[in-house]
């Protein structure tokens, strides 16, 4: 086993977080069958939205492009979960965009049949996300999905400026 390359065992290890999270999903259902599916997954993101903000927070210097730290956060974390993303620089500092090419979560909400739940996930995630940044920085950075591989798309696209 121990002959196995690390970049295998990254792979497998992001499958078993997915396969973990859609297995939490189903024993909440199982246990609170009266609660919307939706909701479940809307908290889930939320709080992963907070968590993921005091990530974003430690990087970002608020003398600094904030939507391009913004992208370029998200670029980062969805990179590191095995994902294939990256920054888009906007018309000027104000605006960003980050492309996601390749994305296994919509691949497992496909396989699951519960694609319906994959890009209000997402968007509630960095939805929150920019919110927490927003609040501790003072800041106004906003956000909106312009594509997404759920809807058909050929990438998620999401814009981010500050106003």
């Amino acid at each position: 086993m121990a002959d196995i390359p690390i970049e295998k065992k990254f792979r497998i290890l992001c499958d078993i977080t997915r396969a973990t999270h859609f297995a939490w999903r189903q024993a909440a259902l199982e246990l609170c069958p009266q609660v919307k599916p939706q909701d479940f997954v809307n908290k889930f993101w939320e709080i992963t939205g907070r968590q993921t903000a005091k990530g974003y927070l430690k990087r970002i210097d608020p003398d600094k492009s904030l939507p391009r730290q913004v992208a370029e956060s998200i670029a980062w974390s969805s990179i590191t979960m095995g994902e294939d993303a990256e920054l888009v620089e906007g018309k000027d500092d104000n605006e960003a965009y980050v492309r996601h090419t390749v994305c296994p979560w919509v691949d497992w909400h496909r396989r699951l049949g519960l694609v319906e739940e994959d890009q209000p996930g997402c968007d509630k995630w960095f939805e929150i996300a920019i919110k927490e940044v927003n609040k501790k920085l003072g800041t106004n950075i906003k956000f909106e999905t312009q594509k997404s591989l759920p809807a058909g798309g050929d990438c998620c696209l999401r814009r981010i400026w500050v106003e």
